[in-house]
């Protein structure tokens, strides 16, 4: 059964049976639908994803804030109207209390929704790329970034299989890593030895250990937790060749977006979503097309791990 839930969080009906009758779920985030893409495209692939998941006989569960409340699992009509909203706020772990107390509408960044989703005991968790530190650019060049996203606190402490496609590209990734390691987080390559670079497949960076299947992804996780430990199972699925794009292009776009938004003095929450729709603009529409792919691929390989659990 279902145990006592803080009064502001709510399951969808299709949600609460499913936990009552312990059917794989597979937790979806939901920034990339009020801060990641334009309408009509971020409800497009909102549903896609919940669709792809749905195929494997696994029940997606996307999660957001509507009014205060945190809600596990969303209908048709309020997808729409998430995808819809202007003001939408983006909710990490830190937001949550004046999210419910102000009663506000918004996306949940991967902490968020890696939070929300372990209070109702879902083990599986699809994105598209978690974030990390951030490239230091300007005066603070080669400096220490203490621009850290709170992502890999969550990934720290949260007992949960997290598929993506990596770090955000517009990241340093050799220091995400670093700080993955020292947290004891198992990064595991399905199907590679190398860090995907998000929009690409090859970082030049190694992951700690690979999965050619299903079950071995499992076993990891299984074998991890047995001994006591809290932290997430990281899974990194790379773009398929002809879905990547070059990585040499993303680097240049990266370079001259992170310029401009020191120029512009974007700070904050805002960096990432001006980033990664800059990156759009300068490849003219190819990172776009990427992320969408991977979105979809991470959510069909969680459902696989979803319905293996």
């Amino acid at each position: 059964m279902l145990k006592i839930l803080p009064e502001a969080i709510e399951l969808s009906d299709v949600v609460f049976e499913a936990v009552n009758n312990h059917l794989p779920i597979v937790a979806l985030e939901s920034t990339v639908i009020t801060h990641g893409l334009p309408y009509p495209q971020n409800i497009t692939l909102a549903q896609d994803m919940e669709s792809d998941v749905g195929k494997y006989g696994v029940v997606p569960a996307t999660i957001a804030l509507l009014d205060g409340k945190v809600r596990v699992g969303l209908t048709t009509s309020e997808l729409e109207r998430l995808a819809m909203e202007r003001d939408s706020h983006k909710i990490s772990c830190r937001d949550f209390a004046p999210a419910i107390a102000k009663k506000w509408s918004g996306g949940t960044t991967v902490a968020g929704t890696m939070l929300a989703a372990n209070m109702v005991g879902i083990k599986v968790f699809a994105t598209g790329g978690i974030g990390g530190v951030h490239l230091q650019s300007g005066m603070d060049a080669g400096k220490r970034s203490f621009d850290i996203s709170a992502d890999l606190g969550q990934l720290a402490t949260t007992p949960m299989i997290v598929v993506c496609a990596g770090a955000k590209a517009i990241l340093n990734l050799p220091a995400t890593l670093e700080y993955l390691e020292t947290h004891g987080v198992p990064v595991v390559g399905y199907g590679t030895d190398e860090f995907p670079a998000f929009y690409s497949r090859s970082s030049g960076l190694n992951v700690s250990s690979r999965a050619d299947s299903i079950s071995g992804i499992i076993d990891i996780a299984k074998a991890h937790w047995s001994l006591g430990l809290k932290s997430a199972i990281l899974v990194v699925n790379p773009l398929s060749e002809d879905e990547a794009v070059d990585g040499a292009k993303i680097s240049g776009a990266i370079h001259r977006a992170i310029l401009d938004a020191e120029k512009e003095g974007i700070t904050g929450q805002a960096v990432t979503p001006y980033l990664l729709s800059k990156v759009s603009e300068l490849t003219h529409g190819e990172s776009l097309k990427a992320n969408l792919a991977l979105l979809r691929s991470n959510a069909r390989l969680a459902a696989q791990i979803a319905a293996g659990l």
